[in-house]
């Protein structure tokens, strides 16, 4: 059986508290910046967890509304967008500086990381804003989306993500919260998301269409309620397939 390694990343920082119980069974994390969640004591705690798990180091800035969880999508001006972007990864960076940590990544948080996903004007501002920061940081992206051209175009590195817990709509965007069955909760049906993307790089899309998909990190939201069963099942049935962590 040809052996496939694939990334596990999960977004932490946010107020949990799980991260411990997580980490074993994962190969990156998104540490939230003071965006939507965390602030500098939660991030030097979490980035100092996470070297000690050896997981790649990911920096998660979102709009900055904490009332919503960033999960609502802001208007802002150009200006305003960059600037509290470039606050987040400051904040992040001059934190992992002090721990002796390097960042690999960068991944945009909820409203924000589906809008400049749709956006090509909006994922150019999201790209300007990284612009002071290492230029080698990659970029979490998911397949065929407005940021994934931007990022491409302007040379930066990046890496395609998918969601092991996120049903998806025929347009390949993330099926609405507030929508009935638009978290995966069960291990079961994670995995098998997982495995058809990896394997036969299809997702089914909620209306049942099977659609192409590319993606080489899956994310496993820390905040889904059954995220550490999800992770402890697929961690023993992912090599049965032939798909191992790469940590």
């Amino acid at each position: 059986m040809h052996r496939r390694k694939i990334d596990i990343n999960c977004d932490v920082g946010e107020g949990m508290g799980n991260e411990a119980e997580l980490f074993p069974y994962i190969s990156s994390c998104n540490i939230a910046c003071g965006g939507h969640a965390g602030d500098e004591g939660e991030i030097r705690r979490v980035l100092s967890l996470a070297k000690a798990h050896g997981l790649k180091l990911g920096a998660h800035p979102s709009y900055p509304d904490k009332d919503n969880f960033g999960r609502t999508s802001m208007t802002m001006s150009e200006s305003e967008l960059i600037d509290t972007i470039r606050e987040q990864l400051s904040l992040v960076c001059r934190v992992a500086e002090e721990e002796n940590c390097t960042l690999y990544h960068v991944k945009p948080h909820g409203a924000l990381y589906n809008d400049i996903a749709a956006d090509k004007d909006l994922a150019g501002i999201f790209l300007k804003a990284l612009e002071p920061f290492d230029p080698e940081l990659v970029i979490y992206t998911p397949y065929g989306s407005a940021l994934t051209e931007e990022a491409i175009a302007a040379g930066r590195r990046i890496v395609f993500e998918a969601f092991a817990d996120r049903a998806y709509n025929s347009d390949m965007s993330l099926v609405s919260r507030q929508q009935p069955g638009a978290l995966i909760e069960s291990p079961e049906k994670a995995l098998d998301h997982i495995v058809n993307m990896v394997l036969r790089r299809k997702v089914r899309s909620i209306e049942g269409e099977l659609l192409s998909i590319e993606a080489n990190t899956f994310c496993i939201h820390g905040d889904t309620p059954s995220a550490l069963q999800i992770l402890m099942y697929i961690s023993k049935e992912l090599p049965k397939h032939g798909i191992y962590l790469d940590k």
